[in-house]
């Protein structure tokens, strides 16, 4: 959607062990990826590639070897390399709180949660957010994902209760996002009607 809107947006499947941007894109195939750069493999430039609307995207591998010889700690030496240029670096960092996910929490400009209305992801969330204050990290907000139309706002205050932050937007639960994930095309390219677009 950054990119419809003319912005010059970049983003990163900084989760290295789970990866599924270059899946999602159509990228799965990607001959060089995040890991083979985080290895020393091969540089940040040939690890880009043309996602719909002018997005740029760097997916990472989706192979276990590529994962275990990924350096995390080469992440942000990287994004520095992506930052001339570019008006949004979205940066798509693993759940959880391990070594590889606290790297860009920390290095980002802004952390946005993003939770589903339900108590596990909630939780997920809230650990997120706190060791985003411990490494130094800034917590911008978070957005209600999957959201059903009944009691919304109801959901957003208990959202913004239990992780004390505003929510920024809702996104509602939208069928047509798994279909355009099957067509490997952004739902607000596919389906730009659709309540979740």
């Amino acid at each position: 959607a950054l990119a419809m809107l003319g912005k010059k947006t970049i983003i990163i499947d900084a989760d290295i062990g789970m990866a599924n941007i270059g899946l999602v894109l159509g990228l799965e195939r990607s001959p060089i990826t995040l890991h083979e750069v985080l290895a020393g493999k091969a540089t940040i430039d040939k690890a880009i590639y043309d996602g719909p609307a002018g997005l740029k995207v760097v997916p990472s591998g989706i192979s276990l070897q590529g994962f275990q010889e990924s350096d995390p700690e080469r992440l942000q030496e990287v994004m520095v390399k992506l930052l001339e240029g570019i008006d949004y670096m979205i940066i798509d960092a693993p759940a959880g709180i391990s070594r590889d996910g606290v790297i860009p929490l920390a290095v980002a400009d802004e952390v946005i949660l993003v939770v589903n209305p339900e108590i596990a992801s909630m939780a997920d969330a809230l650990k997120t957010k706190i060791l985003t204050e411990i490494v130094g990290g800034k917590v911008g907000g978070a957005i209600l994902n999957r959201a059903g139309v009944d009691q919304t706002e109801l959901k957003k205050q208990k959202v913004r209760e239990l992780l004390g932050v505003e929510v920024i937007d809702v996104i509602p639960e939208d069928a047509n996002v798994r279909r355009s994930a099957a067509f490997k095309l952004p739902v607000v390219i596919r389906n730009s009607d659709s309540p979740s677009a």
